[in-house]
């Protein structure tokens, strides 16, 4: 990777990994693009441009004013989101897809985009989940995602586009704020635990879901980026996670911190009725043996460092 795009740049996962790219590859060699501009640092740190990805003509534009060899493309709706709006979901998420996947072929880039554990469904064996299995998703979310295995799959056999991604679990970060997905009860519990000592989950007790902490999430997505693609079985949806979570246990590790938080719950039935359509803990082996992923956090290492920034950024804002 020399220079690199991003979309969806301020995003969750964007916001991050632009500045992770930037501190790896050089702030000019990392062009940020997003269909808003904000304050955020990432428009300020590097280049940035505005750019809606249903618009394949702007972002071709953009590519080639930059000369990139990478596109990383991260724009899209998340699973309870695009579950309220699913035209707009497909249009937005397999839109600007497609739009990505034809501007890395013309310009021969490399090429990155995430799937989801949202791809699997009822059908999909709920434990240690594999890497090849049935996926029959009941969402729009999880439809957009299989869609998209297949079509990168496509253009990396049709093309010879080296396009590579993650099935990625449920992401934690303390940097940015929930954005829609079914999974984000478990960022929320920490920011309400520093907030308020309290929280009321929206996904039942019992409820298992695969969790990664952001830190290990990106190096995941540099380290398969830079990784051997002679070596590379399946390419666009290799399943990564690092625990296999319900509420309670993460409540038990915030207690370890803070004895006396509080767990309540009022359950969402449609987040509920996605989560429980997912699997309980999903198999990462393929990842590990074709390019060697680790994941560095196990829950209470996330929760000791998620409350530690969490309680430095409360304290900075009653200061402010």
């Amino acid at each position: 990777m020399k220079n690199i795009l991003v979309t969806g740049a301020l995003g969750q996962i964007g916001s991050e990994l632009v500045a992770k790219l930037r501190h790896i590859y050089g702030a000019d060699r990392v062009v940020a693009t997003d269909i808003r501009m904000s304050g955020h640092e990432v428009t300020r740190s590097g280049p940035f441009e505005t750019l809606d990805v249903t618009d394949g003509k702007a972002m071709l534009e953009i590519a080639k004013r930059h000369q990139v060899d990478t596109i990383i493309h991260l724009a899209a709706l998340l699973s309870a989101t695009a579950e309220e709006k699913p035209l707009l979901a497909w249009n937005l998420n397999m839109g600007g897809l497609v739009n990505a996947l034809e501007v890395a072929r013309e310009l021969g880039c490399q090429f990155f985009t995430p799937s989801s554990i949202g791809a699997f469904g009822p059908s999909t064996p709920k434990s240690h989940t594999p890497q090849d299995t049935i996926q029959r998703p009941t969402t729009m979310y999880g439809v957009n995602k299989v869609s998209g295995e297949l079509l990168c799959d496509y253009y990396f056999h049709k093309y010879g586009l080296d396009t590579r991604g993650l099935r990625f679990p449920g992401l934690i970060s303390y940097v940015t704020p929930p954005g829609g997905g079914t999974t984000d009860y478990a960022v929320e519990i920490y920011y309400d635990a520093v907030s308020k000592g309290r929280y009321t989950s929206f996904i039942g007790q019992g409820t298992y879901m695969d969790m990664m902490y952001m830190p290990d999430a990106l190096d995941a997505i540099v380290q398969l980026m830079e990784a051997d693609g002679s070596k590379l079985k399946h390419r666009n949806a290799f399943n990564v996670t690092a625990m296999s979570v319900d509420p309670e246990a993460i409540a038990a590790s915030i207690r370890k911190v803070l004895p006396s938080f509080v767990l309540e719950y009022d359950v969402d039935p449609k987040r509920q009725a996605i989560a429980e359509s997912w699997p309980d803990g999903i198999d990462a082996t393929a990842a590990a043996e074709e390019w060697g992923f680790r994941a560095k956090y196990g829950l209470d290492a996330m929760t000791a460092d998620m409350l530690s920034q969490l309680g430095a950024k409360e304290r900075m804002a009653r200061n402010a």
